[in-house]
């Protein structure tokens, strides 16, 4: 039997992409997963992620991670609900595995109908369920959630290294990110092209200093 897990990470930042991460684990595989200490990756320190991460994909039969850029967020926005973004996305990663089984740590607040929603847009066959708090409750779906962080991470820091800033984690309660966004937008009267224009801490945030 193969089992997979999904994930995402960077939902709600103001800046920088968001993750879907994927991952197949054949049945003979899953107690590794407890084995290595595979929880949440909320509870896991930056450091213990990375380490887990490079364990994760040695054991996994395959595994696909989608980057969805913060001005695709914004364009789909326009047309579409955040719900709806988010049903696409984990549509387009169960789409591109193959398992028996699959668990998505749920994206909406009605579990069942995200997992229906995905269901229908992926037109995938298999057993496929969506549960709040998945990534707490499931090691496959643990590991895809460590997945998606361990990406996101690393293209945060790959931002600062190419803007030259210290940005932070991208997210709206980060006083980091709060002020890279305040002095970027008061030296060039718009925001990075990093950050997602659609959120209202974003749009806040021009309108103080324009």
């Amino acid at each position: 039997m193969l089992l997979m897990g999904a994930d995402e990470a960077g939902k709600g930042p103001v800046i920088g992409s968001m993750f879907v991460a994927g991952l197949v684990i054949d049945e003979e595989r899953f107690f590794d997963l407890a084995v290595l200490g595979v929880k949440d990756s909320k509870m896991l320190s930056p450091a213990k992620r990375e380490a887990l991460a490079r364990k994760i994909t040695t054991i996994a039969t395959d595994q696909y991670i989608l980057e969805v850029r913060a001005e695709v967020i914004d364009e789909l926005r326009l047309v579409m609900t955040m719900n709806d973004i988010m049903v696409r996305s984990f549509s387009q990663v169960v789409g591109r595995l193959h398992a028996d089984r699959a668990i998505l740590d749920a994206a909406d607040v009605n579990a069942e109908r995200f997992a229906q929603a995905v269901r229908n847009h992926s037109k995938t066959s298999m057993d496929l369920i969506a549960e709040h708090k998945a990534d707490q409750r499931h090691h496959v779906v643990s590991a895809a959630s460590i997945l998606a962080k361990v990406r996101r991470d690393r293209s945060m820091r790959e931002l600062e290294n190419e803007m030259h800033c210290k940005i932070g984690s991208g997210y709206p309660h980060d006083r980091d990110t709060i002020a890279f966004l305040s002095e970027w937008v008061r030296e060039n009267k718009d925001l990075p092209p990093c950050a997602r224009h659609s959120w209202t801490t974003a749009q806040r945030i021009k309108a103080s200093f324009i």
